[in-house]
């Protein structure tokens, strides 16, 4: 699910840091993780993969977590993601 914030959230659980990663790899390790989180926790993701965003908004629509914010600069970028009940 995707319900993008306007704003980062002010409390993260976990941070989670794939820069120098390609797909499939950011997405696998966050998943991964994800898994090992409660419910309702908040995920931080850092990568420099330039597919990114299309990977994690894909994700987010056939998981049960949910995307809640997506910020890119030009080197890099961070997603957070609400872990959700599985």
């Amino acid at each position: 699910m995707i319900e993008l914030a306007e704003k980062i959230p002010e409390h993260v659980d976990v941070s989670l840091d794939t820069k120098g990663l390609h797909c499939p790899l950011p997405i696998l390790k966050t998943k991964a993780e994800l898994n090992k989180m409660q419910p309702g926790q908040i995920l931080h993701v850092v990568t420099t993969d330039p597919l990114a965003p299309l990977d994690f908004k894909s994700y987010a629509v056939r998981a049960s977590h949910t995307l809640i914010y997506i910020g890119e600069e030009e080197d890099f970028a961070e997603f957070y993601l609400k872990r959700g009940d599985d």
